[in-house]
């Protein structure tokens, strides 16, 4: 769903870029609370394994792919505040490495794909763990049904913009029911990616997703043919086998496999947004990316002849490189927070 240029008209897209420079000014204070120790770097490894799942398209009709937006993932895995700048990290990375989504309308998949799928998809998740038993299974099915409702409220976003800004004279109603329908289906996609990686991590480390703190059942201890609560500082045998590190590193490898050769396999259709587009003419006056002679264009090595090669390596340097800027920009988060003193531990 990445806007090129020239989809928005130039004082929407100043008016999204405001709103997406609030938002992410908000996020970075809010994301103080949410990051520790443990999720400042599992944060910028999330950004990374978003940004390779968004290279593997996935076939949702006739002539059309969807891919992963990864708002509700980040927002569960590492809270909202955090999820919003992950995926802005990704958007930043893609847009200005990738010529991925236009520099202008940076501003508007910010807010269409950062700020909206991540809103939307915490709110809807934590109102179902609230009605749902507590326990693992109810976290995964809320991580579904969260991803699933936040890429159609992903492709409304883009509908209102386009009807404030949008640069063809094309009925809104037609869009709407467009970008909707498929992006439903989309959605359900997005929603089996998320549920699937969140029921992951739950099952080999539940301490590390966000959505899950305060929500899975407590231990039961028999005693004298009873069963009583165990002491809240009993150890979580899995959490307790399975270190950090070796969590990150397998997310790593993960990420580095799926964008290196994964990838190669991933559908050739176009995505909602650009099918939509192309069939009800809102792409007229699409523009030439400003970053579209970067080495790294269109997801491949300039140079580099071998299809295959070419894209694996790009998908590796792109994880590389989101990796390293999203980690270093929540480990300062992180580092701010803790410098921050307040008047009664001055005293």
């Amino acid at each position: 769903m990445h806007v090129p240029d020239g989809f928005i008209n130039a004082p929407v897209s100043a008016v999204t870029g405001v709103v997406a420079a609030g938002a992410i000014a908000v996020s970075l204070k809010g994301a103080r609370r949410e990051l520790d120790e443990k999720t400042a770097p599992l944060a910028g490894l999330v950004a990374a394994f978003i940004f390779a799942v968004q290279m593997l398209n996935f076939p949702v009709a006739a002539g059309t792919s969807g891919h992963l937006l990864g708002g509700a993932l980040a927002a569960i895995l590492v809270g909202p505040y955090t999820g919003v700048l992950c995926v802005s990290v990704v958007l930043l990375m893609q847009g200005i490495l990738f010529a991925d989504g236009g520099l202008t309308a940076l501003g508007v998949n910010i807010t269409d794909m950062a700020i909206v799928t991540t809103v939307v998809a915490y709110a809807v998740f934590r109102g179902l763990v609230k009605v749902l038993p507590r326990g693992r299974r109810s976290i995964t099915a809320a991580a579904f049904v969260s991803a699933l409702l936040s890429v159609p409220a992903a492709a409304v976003a883009f509908t209102l913009i386009y009807a404030l800004g949008g640069t063809t004279d094309v009925s809104i109603d037609k869009v709407a029911t467009a970008m909707v329908g498929v992006h439903i289906l989309i959605g359900i996609g997005e929603a089996a990616i998320t549920a699937l990686t969140v029921g992951a991590v739950i099952a080999v480390r539940p301490d590390l997703v966000y959505g899950a703190r305060g929500l899975t059942q407590q231990l039961k201890l028999r005693v004298n043919g009873e069963l009583v609560d165990a002491p809240e500082a009993a150890p979580v045998p899995v959490a307790a086998r399975t270190s950090h590190r070796k969590v990150w590193i397998t997310g790593l490898v993960a990420s580095l496999v799926l964008a290196g050769f994964v990838s190669f396999y991933a559908s050739a259709s176009p995505d909602g947004l650009e099918k939509v587009a192309t069939d009800k003419g809102i792409d007229t006056h699409v523009e030439e990316h400003d970053a579209a002679d970067s080495p790294l264009a269109d997801y491949g090595v300039k140079d580099v002849s071998n299809a295959r090669l070419s894209g694996g390596l790009a998908g590796v340097i792109g994880v590389g490189v989101t990796v390293v800027a999203g980690t270093g920009v929540f480990w300062a988060v992180r580092r701010r927070r803790t410098t921050e003193v307040s008047p009664s531990q001055v005293a």
